[in-house]
């Protein structure tokens, strides 16, 4: 009893971890299979054991809310789902019932209210308990009705997602491969929680009803006659269910047809018995392939409404639902290799090649293992027989090693550039690193920050043209972007490039010439000097070049926000005279603006003031856009808190970060994104703009 107590500690501590990282963290400590294996097991000893511990994911619903939005308790909890992957089980559950079997889609549930046919409240599943109100953003999905025909009380329950073709449009869309979003679901979870609803709207967030909790109707229009549900067939008329709810006909699949009415897309779903539900379990199976919708399974419920509500509930699942994931096809083959590729982070990724294989109706032969904790974790080496699957059907993984020799070595030397590596570790998740700062994936990234939107904005200049113009040496520095002009045979002969994304190229680095000092100094990428930074520094020296490049580090630490490390790194950039040239052909180049004054109208409360800005947003797309607003608005932004900074801006207020600390212990206020717009802009024309 006492080991597996120890035991049931371990998986509790290693789950909960896993799913924060995962749902928080938007990084992933373990794979899908891992998780479940070790889940299943935990529930195995629970049960064996007759004990539970606190904090058990097998009991936890949901997580405590983090964001700043308001929050609201739900009239009851709401519950998260039994599971099975075996067809069987799923049909010896249904028994002599009919049920309906739907997808269970990968997104973020919402429960919507609408009275007098007007969505009046939208708020999210939360931790089952307490949800946030975002009834602002559910507005501005691609397909939620604002206005339905039924005039009465209707609440209902869904699951917004992402689907994967707009993701995948939306990550095209962000040059740096580091800073694309990492799934459908983590993207979807932050557009819908955002303060800002435009950017919710721009994310084509949707909406698909799973489930009609009540419906109320009103005693008397205002016409005075009934204000009765429309029938979706002449049995289904308004009546009040056992558990005080109301329900179509005693109908799940009723309710369904009466929701697509009111204009709600519904998720797809057909009616089973015990007899046809392995069939319609693999026509989901043969759908999910090619499906634009995130799912990770079904889900089957009752038909039977008043037989669902008679079962009642556990203390964590309903009884008149079950969840069926997907049981992953494995199969097994022999690990070939292990492909380091170098990112331009530094971070050297682990891929496994192995032996192709036939999973889903595909052959394949690779896989990321994602780090070096999973690498030891799954104790690799080349020849081991290792079983491998594709997550959620899709993405294929490796399941287990099952000779577990673990006598693969981790690379000492960087695979592009061949210098020294180093294993580091953040937040117990080893990594590989290159530390070698001239590598060449390091140099792609630099190029690309060179090129970027707030750096000197080249546009057509993607991370694979870069790198492409490099191989092919037409590139050595970036001052040899500028002379892109030069090579039209060798660039419109390459892959992807013809004479009008060449004309395109050439007009878009012509329009680059004329920048100003900030860009120029921010697209060096020296250590420490992000766009704020660039700002203040430009501005001390009134955007003089000569003045920039030359400005010492007493100055530099004289300037509020730059400290004495990021004053160490801009000497040590400008005093190396290879950087230094590199800089000097840079600015020959180009063409410096020279205005000093801050642009826009000035606000009282922001002009003069110093302000550091940290973690994640919701009201503004980004850190970017709020510094930007707060320059234009007189006020400075620094890089660091230090006892000239005025004010630090950070929605998690209550955590342990260094920029908290610091702000505690030089007696800087710590405001919320939400503090700063109602306490400080205020009335401002930029704010209502």
């Amino acid at each position: 009893m006492e080991n597996s107590v120890k035991r049931m500690k371990e998986l509790v501590q290693i789950l909960n971890d896993a799913a924060r990282a995962y749902y928080q963290e938007s990084r992933e400590i373990m794979t899908n299979f891992e998780y479940d294996k070790l889940y299943d097991e935990l529930l195995a000893l629970e049960k064996e054991s007759g004990t539970v511990l606190a904090g058990s994911p097998t009991v936890n619903v949901g997580y405590e809310v983090l964001s700043s939005l308001p929050k609201e308790a739900h009239p009851s909890k709401m519950l998260s789902l039994d599971k099975t992957k075996d067809r069987e089980e799923l049909a010896a559950w249904l028994g002599e019932q009919r049920g309906v079997l739907s997808w269970k889609l990968d997104g973020l549930t919402i429960v919507l209210t609408y009275e007098g046919g007007e969505l009046v409240k939208a708020v999210t599943r939360g931790n089952g308990q307490i949800g946030e109100v975002v009834t602002q953003n559910v507005k501005v999905f691609a397909n939620v009705p604002v206005n339905i025909a039924y005039k009465g009380r209707l609440v209902l329950r869904g699951e917004a997602l992402i689907k994967y073709s707009d993701f995948e449009k939306i990550n095209a869309e962000i040059e740096d491969a580091d800073a694309k979003y990492k799934n459908p679901r983590n993207l979807c979870s932050g557009s819908v929680r955002q303060l800002n609803s435009r950017i919710t709207a721009e994310r084509r967030v949707h909406f698909y009803a799973f489930s009609l909790v009540s419906t109320e109707p009103l005693d008397k229009a205002d016409d005075g006659s009934e204000n009765a549900v429309p029938s979706v067939q002449d049995k289904i008329n308004l009546s009040d269910g056992g558990a005080g709810a109301v329900y179509f006909g005693n109908s799940r699949l009723a309710q369904f047809e009466w929701l697509a009415q009111q204009g709600f897309d519904v998720v797809e779903h057909v009616s089973v018995s015990a007899e046809n539900i392995k069939e319609a379990i693999e026509e989901f199976a043969q759908k999910v392939k090619k499906s634009d919708l995130p799912s990770d399974g079904l889900v089957l419920t009752y038909d039977d409404i008043e037989y669902g509500y008679s079962l009642g509930s556990t203390s964590k699942f309903p009884r008149d639902s079950i969840a069926f994931k997907w049981k992953d096809e494995t199969a097994e083959t022999t690990l070939l290799e292990i492909e380091w590729s170098a990112s331009r982070t530094g971070l050297i990724n682990p891929v496994a090649i192995f032996d192709p294989v036939d999973i889903e109706g595909s052959t394949v032969s690779r896989a990321s293992v994602h780090n070096v904790s999973i690498v030891k974790e799954l104790e690799l080496g080349i020849g081991d027989t290792i079983s491998v699957y594709k997550a959620n059907m899709i993405i294929p993984q490796i399941a287990e090693n099952l000779t577990r020799s673990g006598s693969l070595e981790i690379p000492g030397k960087c695979p592009v550039c061949g210098e020294h590596t180093e294993i580091r570790s953040e937040n117990g998740v080893e990594t590989l690193v290159c530390v070698n700062a001239d590598c060449l994936a390091k140099q792609i990234k630099w190029f690309t920050l060179f090129v970027s939107r707030d750096a000197m904005n080249i546009e057509g200049l993607s991370e694979a043209t870069i790198e492409k113009l490099i191989a092919m040496r037409l590139i050595a520095e970036p001052a040899d972007l500028f002379c892109v002009e030069n090579y039209k045979n060798e660039i419109t002969n390459m892959e992807g490039f013809g004479e009008k994304s060449f004309a395109n190229l050439v007009t878009s680095v012509e329009r680059a010439r004329n920048t100003t000092a900030a860009r120029l100094l921010y697209s060096l990428g020296i250590p420490g000097i992000g766009t704020a930074n660039a700002n203040l520094i430009s501005r001390a020296c009134r955007n003089d070049w000569e003045r920039i490049k030359n400005i010492t580090r007493e100055e530099l630490i004289e300037i509020d926000g730059i400290g004495s490390i990021m004053a160490d790194n801009y000497r040590a950039f400008f005093d190396n005279p290879e950087k230094r040239r590199i800089a000097e052909d840079i600015y020959k180049q180009v063409i410096i603006e020279r205005e000093f004054e801050a642009d826009g109208e000035e606000n009282s409360d922001i002009a003069g003031r110093t302000f550091v800005v940290t973690g994640s947003l919701s009201y503004f797309k980004n850190r970017d856009e709020l510094k930007e607003l707060i320059t234009k608005l007189g006020g400075k932004v620094a890089g660091s808190v230090s006892k000239k900074t005025d004010y630090l801006i950070n929605n998690d207020i209550a955590s342990g970060s260094s920029k908290n600390k610091s702000a505690k212990e030089n007696g800087v206020p710590i405001i919320t994104e939400e503090q700063f717009i109602a306490e400080i802009l205020k009335d401002t024309q930029l704010l209502r703009d």
